[in-house]
């Protein structure tokens, strides 16, 4: 049995038991801040995806599609071409538009910041510091996403501060529903996109297995998923 007391929570690191509960009610306070942050930057790259371009380069498009469809085979990237190149075209147009506002108000993302923000992430795998220092070191690509997304974050953050906001106080509870009302669209999104991916492979096997009834044995077809990534694509500045 684990008594709760100033020497428990000295223990965590905290002065006393009262401060471990000041500590706790600030860390909590600060996730619940952070996912509401999270939840408007989606509003802002929803609304941007509504603004209309007259053309979206080609190469863009192509070299998009490519990187959507890593690990699938050349059957999985036919079925989902009208998808992949609806996705691709979301990302090139919301990337070709963050990066233009940035531009306009000289945004980038510095050394020292790039430098601060891997200091975080080592802080966070206590014990593995020096594998991921060697993984950032031998991978420029990885430090590039790194660098795109401050990047998109600095650019996402000025927008807020030139818009028109109306801020309200809300209570954690009201907090808490609106997080699980839009973590609920994610989940349904996700599961409709799952079903009818499945589905099409469902067919797909349908279809093998009735030209192959002759066979004695027919040969077990896999798909491989790819992942599309939730972060978009902006110029590495």
């Amino acid at each position: 049995e684990v008594k709760i007391d100033d020497d428990f929570a000295k223990n965590l690191g905290a002065k006393d038991l009262k401060d471990l509960k000041n500590l706790i009610n600030k860390q909590i306070n600060e996730e619940y801040k952070n996912s509401l942050e999270a939840l408007s930057s989606g509003q802002i790259l929803d609304g941007i995806d509504k603004v209309k371009l007259d053309e979206i380069p080609e190469n863009l498009k192509e070299q998009e599609i490519k990187i959507l469809s890593q690990g699938m085979k050349e059957e999985e990237l036919k079925k989902n071409k009208k998808d992949l190149e609806k996705k691709a075209i979301k990302r090139i147009k919301t990337g070709l538009i963050l990066n233009e506002f940035g531009e306009q108000n000289k945004i980038n993302v510095s050394e020292q910041e790039m430098q601060t923000e891997i200091q975080k992430q080592l802080r966070m795998m206590p014990g593995q510091e020096k594998m991921l220092q060697e993984y950032y070191q031998n991978n420029p690509a990885v430090l590039g996403n790194l660098r795109g997304q401050l990047y998109e974050e600095k650019i996402l953050k000025e927008i807020k501060l030139k818009a028109k906001s109306n801020l309200k106080e809300i209570t954690k509870e009201q907090a808490e529903k609106l997080l699980k009302e839009e973590n609920n669209k994610h989940i349904n999104t996700q599961h409709a996109y799952d079903h009818d991916h499945n589905h099409d492979h469902d067919h797909s096997s349908d279809n093998k297995n009735t030209s192959s009834q002759k066979e004695s044995s027919p040969k077990k077809t896999k798909t491989t998923a790819k992942k599309t990534p939730k972060v978009k694509k902006v110029s590495k500045k």
